[in-house]
């Protein structure tokens, strides 16, 4: 069952930022998400808070200056996801434009498996490198730092992931998690991290006098990478990643991005001047992340790296290609992961913690079927797809209520679990096949002892009703330029309508026609061939529609129930 509930909104806190100037309407959603203060709509490049505050970045921009003046090689490690990916690409980006010799390596999802392992380093000194650093990934990687010291590497980790009870013996760690750390965001992507360590390598490159005055490379530029890999990594947009969210989307839509992000726009058919935080997750990341999920992310880099337009766009198209396979795959996965669901009982342990395996199914694409299960019972779930050598890979996704990282190191007490590691909402895992049943149990179980009743019910949280004058293509807008995602939630809003219309869209969409007050909207409720009655209490988000050349106001519904 689903729950509409509307959110708390604090009328002290409304009327303090009406008194700065903002909207009414706009107030009452900032205050609704936590804002108590004008100082947290700041979204300029000067609240950003400052590089010193992050532990290990003059470490690391120390270590960095003095192997860009000696000339020695630089090689970073990134991850295979679209936070990897573009996080590689500011590191590769920032480094040559400081004059360093940086080489990066990705390893392959299906034969090396996640972060820096020791078959990694063994890939990664073939390239001679003088200095190995990890980008989205390494603070877990205690043997694979190990071996690369021993190997004479210096080594930074550059990560955001929460770290396990033991850190690796790397020479500087960058990471806002890890002990000690007082900085304020602790929510930043891997690529926010490594920006900050390249804002602090360019204070250290200054104050060396490496740098000729009035020609230092501007870091803004790479702004709509950090963007781009902030958004799809479904982080936390606190106030700090806002800003690195805003600065990005105000360059895209000014035309300044990376020839790869433009081509990214291009072939996913989206308007960059009109950039939104959607796009970046829903349009650009699902096809980087495709070429992570099911062939080599190197294909995703080079495209954030390439400089000649047209390079930029032949490697886009084939992204996009990889993504429409990856559909492909997923759709085949989701229809195998529905029949495995229907044989679940409608209560018992199992059915609060989900563990789903299908000897078929693709490592890649394991954490999307997650994901969708997830949304369609509102339990957290973990798919799993055969690795090598008798071992299983998997991804997991929670719902709240359920850390699922915490979760999995309460399970690896009682079953044993090879690798894990994640956060909150999101966490990948590695075991042995012939633990798969008792790691099902056990996850039902801890997830059982973990979860209130009141978790297992979903729950929409909505900004309550309009009047139907005030669901104009106008507002619509205003939302559309506004900085919204994970922690910082797209407005819903919920009404009373009645049906006019309905027809369903190529056997998987409905779309409305519905009143208001008098006045009819066009709306659509997406992966739902299901009729409704005449009369409906929809909880929906107000976009703008364009079609023809025409714009016009469009309601997503994200639930509905009979009145």
């Amino acid at each position: 069952m689903t729950a509409i509930h509307p959110r708390e909104v604090p009328p002290h806190t409304v009327s303090a930022l009406e008194a700065t100037g903002v909207s009414p309407f706009l107030a009452r959603l900032f205050a609704a998400r936590g804002v108590c203060s004008p100082a947290e709509l700041d979204l300029s490049f000067k609240a950003l808070l400052t590089p010193d505050l992050l532990t290990g970045t003059q470490a690391a921009a120390e270590l960095l200056a003095d192997a860009i003046e000696a000339g020695a090689r630089i090689v970073i490690v990134a991850d295979y996801d679209c936070d990897g990916a573009t996080a590689c690409a500011v590191g590769v980006r920032a480094l040559r434009a400081f004059g360093a010799d940086v080489h990066y390596l990705v390893p392959d999802r299906m034969s090396l498996g996640y972060g820096l392992t020791p078959p990694m380093v063994e890939l990664a000194a073939r390239l001679e490198p003088d200095v190995l650093m990890t980008v989205d990934n390494g603070i877990s990687s205690i043997e694979g730092i190990a071996e690369a010291r021993a190997r004479g590497m210096s080594t930074v980790i550059t990560d955001h992931h929460l770290p396990g009870d033991t850190l690796p013996d790397a020479d500087v760690i960058v990471n806002p998690n890890q002990p000690g750390c007082r900085f304020p965001s602790k929510a930043m992507a891997g690529v926010g991290v490594m920006f900050y360590v390249m804002l602090a390598l360019r204070a250290e490159l200054r104050s060396r006098g490496a740098i000729e005055a009035g020609r230092e490379p501007n870091l803004a530029s790479l702004l709509d990478l950090v963007a781009l890999g902030t958004v799809a990594d479904v982080v936390k947009l606190d106030h700090n990643n806002r800003i690195l969210v805003s600065q990005g989307l105000r360059r895209i839509r000014a035309g300044n991005m990376q020839s790869g992000i433009r081509a990214l726009f291009a072939v996913a058919g989206r308007d960059a001047s009109r950039a939104t935080t959607s796009d970046l997750g829903f349009a650009l990341g699902a096809r980087l992340n495709a070429a992570g999920r099911i062939a080599d992310m190197g294909l995703g880099i080079e495209c954030l790296l390439a400089d000649d337009a047209q390079q930029a766009l032949r490697l886009a198209r084939e992204l996009d290609d990889l993504n429409v396979g990856r559909r492909e795959i997923e759709i085949d996965m989701q229809e195998s992961a529905s029949q495995l669901i229907e044989t679940f009982s409608a209560s018992g342990e199992e059915c609060t913690g989900i563990t789903l395996f299908e000897p078929d199914w693709h490592p890649g694409v394991v954490g999307l079927v997650a994901s969708r299960v997830r949304e369609k019972l509102h339990r957290p779930t973990i798919a799993f797809a055969r690795g090598q050598d008798g071992e299983l890979k998997g991804s997991g996704r929670s719902i709240p209520g359920l850390h699922l990282r915490d979760a999995l190191e309460l399970i690896a007490r009682r079953v044993p679990i090879l690798r894990f590691g994640g956060h909150a909402m999101a966490a990948g895992l590695t075991i042995h096949e012939v633990n798969l049943a008792e790691f099902r149990a056990v996850f039902g179980e801890v997830a059982a002892s973990l979860l209130d009743p009141v978790d297992l019910q979903r729950r929409i949280d909505t900004d309550g009703s309009f009047v139907a004058a005030d669901v104009s293509l106008e507002t619509a807008r205003l939302l559309e330029r506004e900085v919204w995602g994970q922690g910082f939630p797209l407005p819903v809003f919920d009404n009373v309508f009645h049906v006019e219309r309905q027809r369903v869209l190529k056997d998987r969409h409905l779309k409305l026609e519905l009143s208001l007050g008098g006045t009819r909207f066009e709306a659509i409720r997406f992966n739902c061939a299901e009729r409704v009655p005449d009369m409906i209490r929809a909880a929906y988000r107000v976009v703008v529609n364009e079609y023809k050349g025409l714009s016009g106001v469009q309601l997503i519904l994200e639930h509905f129930e009979a009145i």
